[in-house]
């Protein structure tokens, strides 16, 4: 079983500018959404024994994967995997929305903006990394893994076996768990704040 995590909102995901592989630290909100998060993990798994956590190394995951920590009562020290950090776009990392639509070219399907950046990850890249992450994963083991927007798309379309346009129009948000187990995938809301 695997709960897939999106690390919380972050400063630059307020300003509306992509991270990739950038760093950004959370907001009050992604701290108070982390906290949630670790809440709701409590719940769902109140003996961590035989669980562990694997963690995007990027900081707004470890922060996010800390605060979660703390809140499941610092059971779980995390792993940190770059197989499941966030897609990158080279140059056009941090750039803001509006900045990014002037560069991808017009008949560019939205969806697919994302591997349009000269130097940036390509889909195939990105899917085949975070496919090598899930086939290390045993039938039987139990992970929290604590990840992104883009990447948590990815993690859940190898897993459903979705196609490449429906898993990169899937929701990323930031206050929900998404259980992983038996072929089927689970979206698990927090609690308002």
């Amino acid at each position: 079983m695997i709960y897939l995590v999106r690390h919380g909102q972050t400063e630059s995901n307020l300003a509306r500018h992509y991270q990739g592989a950038l760093d950004s630290p959370l907001t009050p909100l992604g701290q108070a959404q982390a906290r949630r998060m670790g809440e709701l993990l409590n719940r769902l798994v109140p003996d961590a024994t035989g669980w562990r956590m694997v963690v995007s190394p990027l900081g707004r995951a470890r922060q996010t994967a800390a605060i979660i920590g703390e809140a499941m009562g610092g059971t779980l020290d995390p792993s940190f995997d770059p197989r499941v950090a966030e897609a990158s776009m080279g140059s056009w990392d941090g750039l803001s929305i509006d900045e990014l639509a002037a560069r991808r070219p017009p008949d560019v399907p939205y969806p697919e903006r994302y591997f349009q950046a000269p130097d940036g990850e390509r889909f195939e890249g990105i899917w085949g990394r975070l496919s090598d992450w899930l086939d290390s994963i045993g039938e039987d083991e139990r992970v929290i893994v604590v990840s992104h927007g883009l990447a948590g798309r990815y993690l859940r379309g190898i897993y459903g076996k979705l196609p490449r346009e429906e898993m990169l129009s899937l929701p990323v948000p930031q206050d929900a768990i998404y259980r992983l187990e038996n072929g089927a995938i689970t979206q698990i809301d927090c609690e308002p704040a």
